[in-house]
């Protein structure tokens, strides 16, 4: 089971998307994630680049929470393809944001 919602991973997207204008906004977005939606949102990161198959998710998670060490907003806000990644670890999970696409256009 997910434990972050799609419409957050969807924002998060949106607001890697605009670069330095959002910055500030997506870290402090990072910084109120819990525990869980911060190594859900990793785990889907990495499915994404293909560091990890969909099937080994819950590894994906698992590994996300024990390798944390530095600030996870850190860590993904250096990652190159962030937006990318995101978005092919959720349609690598068959993870439907259509809607929740519309509702931030």
């Amino acid at each position: 089971m997910l434990e972050i919602t799609p419409a957050k991973v969807v924002q998060i997207i949106f607001l890697h998307r605009e670069g330095r204008r959002g910055e500030a906004e997506l870290h402090a977005f990072f910084d109120a994630l819990n525990e869980d939606e911060r190594a859900h949102l990793t785990a889907i990161a990495w499915v994404g680049r293909g560091a990890f198959e969909p099937e080994s998710f819950a590894q994906a998670v698992a590994n996300a929470r024990t390798e944390a060490t530095i600030p996870t907003a850190d860590y993904l806000m250096g990652m190159p393809h962030l937006a990318e990644n995101l978005e092919s670890g959720l349609d690598a999970l068959g993870i439907d944001v259509t809607g929740e696409e519309e509702d931030l256009l």
